[in-house]
């Protein structure tokens, strides 16, 4: 028996096992491009639909940040108030503390 006999069966199932493996990575390989496709379209309307969302929100937004800058002083106010009162009334200290309210020892702004 010659050695080219006994390989040729080998050689051809190694053959098949290779086409079979190469079949198998490009249909792995076109399952990722329709997943990632999938996936791209997915973010892209989902993006889409926010835009359309913040849309509509936005003049609420605008109109909730004007009415947070118009009572803005009255907040400040406030807060010189009860730092002020705070300076008199030395009990008042320790509710002044659990908040970022600082306590000075100069004049409260009118």
């Amino acid at each position: 028996m010659n050695d080219s006999e006994i390989e040729s069966p080998a050689s051809a199932d190694l053959a098949g096992q290779i086409t079979s493996l190469q079949r198998q990575v490009m249909i792995l390989l076109l399952a990722l491009i329709v997943v990632s496709g999938t996936l791209v379209f997915y973010l892209w309307y989902q993006a889409y639909i926010m835009g359309k969302e913040r849309a509509t929100f936005e003049p609420q937004a605008i109109q909730m940040i004007r009415s947070y800058e118009q009572g803005e002083p009255n907040m400040e106010k406030f807060v010189q108030q009860l730092e002020a009162y705070g300076q008199t009334h030395p009990d008042f200290q320790a509710v002044l503390k659990r908040y970022p309210i600082s306590i000075t020892n100069s004049q409260p702004k009118n």
